[in-house]
């Protein structure tokens, strides 16, 4: 009989001999080390004036709640931000409200009343421009990398930071902005009215990817959709608040470049090496606590990594 002494060196020995190149494992970064460890130059500046700023009333104990929303660049939804450019230098938000919060879904804020003035020169934007249908650069390095495509896009991706979608071919393509947490979206009844831009949404939820080419998106929460995700459901129908008291007010919507006190933000390109084996890590989980790489990822499953510079 081998004392328990003996089994412990022979353990302590086992222990110190290497492993054999069959037994040994590759080591794969997590997606957080490999963004931790992109480059500068892969990192692109967001600019303050693309930036709209909410302020939310302070919280019941006194903290401040302020959002920042990214804009869509072009050729996405321009018209709808340009209304929103023009409402946030009239002031229009200050002493709105956030009126709706419908749980896996969205919340949504904007005039409770109905009946606040929007102010001049507001474009009335059409359907169509849901859609962009032309032919849309995206980095071809991340092709395959998504969920097998279905009946209504035939691939998702990326361009300038934002996840998009797109269906037919090169010479005949259209191409349009999805439904991810985060994103943000104009408010509007029923067809053919699209909304001005007063009304804005949020996703808190599991993406309701059958809004997309039915809502024009805008945007999405950089810093702060805590404040909006974390909010009491409202108990009237789609979640909206039946009571004054229940409404959060806003206290003020500003662009970026009207804050003074405005951290400066970046995105990793979605262009760039990093973000394409940041992308291939979140569809293949292989760092130690995953067992089964999934071979695949929705779109939404992939968020774009956003932070303050330094």
């Amino acid at each position: 009989m081998i004392k328990k002494p003996m089994l412990l060196a022979c353990a302590a020995v086992f222990a110190a001999l290497p492993l054999s190149a069959e037994d040994a494992k590759p080591e794969y970064p997590s997606p957080p080390e490999i963004v931790a460890k992109a480059k500068a130059e892969e990192w692109v500046a967001i600019a303050p004036s693309d930036l709209l700023v909410m302020d939310l009333a302070p919280d019941a104990k006194g903290n401040s709640r302020r959002v920042v929303i990214q804009l869509m660049p072009p050729p996405f939804s321009q018209g709808w931000i340009g209304n929103i450019r023009k409402l946030a230098a009239a002031k229009w938000w200050d002493g709105t409200a956030v009126v709706r919060v419908q749980d896996n879904y969205v919340t949504q804020w904007g005039d409770p009343t109905e009946k606040k003035a929007l102010p001049e020169g507001l474009a009335n934007v059409s359907e169509a421009d849901y859609v962009y249908p032309k032919s849309l650069a995206r980095p071809r390095a991340l092709d395959g990398l998504f969920v097998p495509p279905n009946e209504v896009s035939r691939w998702t991706s990326f361009h300038q930071g934002f996840p998009v979608a797109g269906v037919g071919t090169p010479d005949s393509e259209r191409n349009w902005p999805t439904h991810c947490y985060g994103m943000v979206g104009v408010g509007r009844n029923l067809s053919p009215d699209t909304g001005t831009g007063a009304e804005l949404y949020t996703v808190i939820g599991h993406a309701p990817r059958h809004l997309d080419r039915n809502i024009a998106l805008v945007g999405r929460v950089i810093e702060g959709i805590e404040h909006l995700s974390s909010l009491p459901r409202g108990t009237g129908p789609l979640g909206f608040y039946e009571k004054e008291e229940e409404r959060v007010p806003i206290n003020s919507v500003r662009l970026g470049n009207e804050i003074a006190d405005l951290p400066a933000f970046e995105y990793l390109s979605t262009e760039s090496a990093s973000f394409a084996a940041y992308a291939d890590a979140r569809a293949n989980r292989r760092d130690p606590f995953f067992i089964t790489p999934a071979g695949g990822a929705d779109i939404c499953n992939i968020p774009i990594p956003v932070r303050r510079k330094a």
